[in-house]
């Protein structure tokens, strides 16, 4: 039997089907899913390990919730080919052509019908909101499961005419997005064909539902998140006062970085030519030291995090793996715009101006990087080959003059060269993108969009993503630990500064 969830994405409503006719529903919980439980009882010392898994179930919520205000659930959906997606279509098959067995027979065997007659109905009713009190009488009425019994032991439960209720009413709930689904399904005439539908539409409906209670509770419960996890941390902190030991050293090295100026390539033009201000211009100013400078360094640190580095702080281990993501995405496009840019210098602006050209390249440049952390040469050598051949064929089309020879090979040779970690072109390309994103801190992603620097302008959606996914990370962890990293910045500032700069920002 189908067994749709309230609190989770909604698959095939075959899945769980079985030949008993016995529903596994689960009707609509009181208790919030993500609603903290208790940790367990903590050891007197707690290593990085031990803090990774107290928190856990924090970070999962703070995952959901807190840095991703446009979380929502998704359809599962398995590939055909897949094992998986071939033993769950054998699966439902079997219970369909089983369900369609049942009611062809003489007398018809309305049993399952029944069942599933009763999954819609706890189905109808949890889609409607407290006050649509004359629907849910109406539903109540219509599929009122002792009379349907009833009609069924006499063999004259008319299942056409209920599923054509059921898809009236399904009309007057479902979300704009799902109308044509519906509409397709009234042109259905097969009985049990026409019951599968509705339940795969119904599960769509369940997932709407879900996430419009999700957006439409978001700012209690992040605050709900805020709150749980600056205390929970509380807790342990009053177990082992050491607990903020490496975050005060993160934070210090921060602030030491801020008086240091940034690595340049000689080789190559000029890096610092990036577009929009820079939060960190501590290098060429003399200008004290604020809190938000510091904590900007110190976030922008933890993407070069030395993952044989065992002091990471303490109040960012629980989101560890969401910074080794963003860092992998930062590394991914710091090789694309490399790649990017010294393909346009050879070809010129004719090419590049096609946006469908650049995309070819992004497609091209990301399918021949999947083994690029592996083996970086022989990634590079297969895109430096496919790029050229590429740029060959586009300017022939086009009625252009091809490259040279020497220019094919100098772009093959410099494209080859990106592998390498020192290489000029992907160390600027590295430095303007944690700049992007440093300035992302400050004036927001928007606005660091407006003028980005030279070979960022290809990759500026790209861009939009990552600076949105690290600006929502910072905002949330500030939210959470703001107070702790108040008064460790204290002790890291003059006096005199301090004085002046309070702990607004945070």
């Amino acid at each position: 039997m189908p067994d749709v969830e309230e609190n989770v994405p909604p698959k095939d409503p075959a899945d769980g089907e079985r030949e008993s006719c016995k529903p596994e529903t689960s009707r609509p919980t009181q208790e919030d899913k993500s609603s903290p439980r208790p940790a367990p009882d903590q050891p007197p010392f707690l290593s990085v390990t031990g803090l990774t898994e107290i928190v856990d179930e924090v970070s999962k919520l703070s995952s959901k919730i807190g840095m991703n205000p446009d979380y929502h659930k998704e359809e599962k959906t398995l590939l055909p080919s897949s094992l998986e997606g071939k033993v769950k279509e054998t699966m439902h098959n079997a219970f369909w052509d089983h369900l369609k067995e049942q009611m062809s027979a003489a007398p018809p065997d309305f049993s399952c019908a029944l069942e599933l007659l009763k999954e819609i109905k706890e189905i109808l009713l949890s889609l409607l909101l407290p006050r649509q009190n004359r629907l849910r009488t109406e539903i109540e009425e219509a599929l009122n499961m002792d009379f349907l019994k009833q009609k069924a032991e006499r063999g004259a439960l008319d299942v056409p005419y209920l599923s054509k209720y059921i898809l009236n009413m399904m009309t007057l709930l479902c979300a704009p997005v799902r109308d044509e689904a519906v509409q397709k399904l009234e042109n259905v005439t097969e009985p049990v064909q026409l019951l599968r539908g509705i339940f795969q539409v119904l599960g769509l409906m369940k997932m709407d539902m879900v996430n419009y209670t999700i957006q439409s509770l978001q700012p209690h419960r992040q605050e709900h998140s805020i709150q749980y996890e600056r205390a929970k941390f509380q807790e342990l902190l009053n177990k082992q006062p050491s607990l903020l030991n490496h975050t005060t050293k993160w934070l210090t090295k921060a602030a030491a970085d801020l008086t240091m100026p940034p690595p340049t390539c000689p080789d190559t033009a000029d890096s610092s030519s990036v577009a929009g201000p820079s939060p960190n211009e501590a290098t060429n100013n003399s200008e004290p030291l604020s809190p938000s400078m510091v904590l900007s360094q110190g976030f922008l640190n933890l993407l070069l995090w030395d993952p044989e580095n065992e002091e990471f702080p303490e109040t960012l281990v629980m989101d560890r793996t969401r910074l080794q993501e963003l860092e992998s995405q930062l590394h991914q496009l710091t090789i694309l715009a490399s790649v990017l840019l010294v393909a346009s210098s050879f070809s010129g602006s004719v090419l590049f101006g096609s946006p469908q050209f650049v995309d070819k390249l992004k497609r091209i440049t990301r399918s021949l990087m999947e083994d690029f952390n592996s083996r970086p040469e022989e990634a590079m050598l297969a895109v430096s080959e496919q790029v050229s051949q590429e740029i060959h064929q586009s300017l022939k089309n086009m009625g252009l003059a091809d490259l040279s020879s020497d220019s094919t090979a100098s772009l093959i040779i410099q494209l080859q060269n990106i592998a390498k970690k020192e290489n000029c072109v992907r160390s600027v390309i590295d430095q303007r993108i944690h700049l992007f994103l440093k300035c992302c801190l400050v004036l927001g992603v928007q606005r660091s969009l407006l003028d980005l620097p030279g070979g960022l302008t290809l990759i500026e959606a790209e861009l939009a993503e990552l600076g949105q996914k690290f600006v929502n990370f910072t905002y949330h962890n500030q939210q959470v630990f703001g107070p702790y990293y108040t008064e460790i910045l204290e002790t890291l500032m003059s006096p005199a500064h301090a004085q002046r700069a309070k702990m607004k920002s945070l």
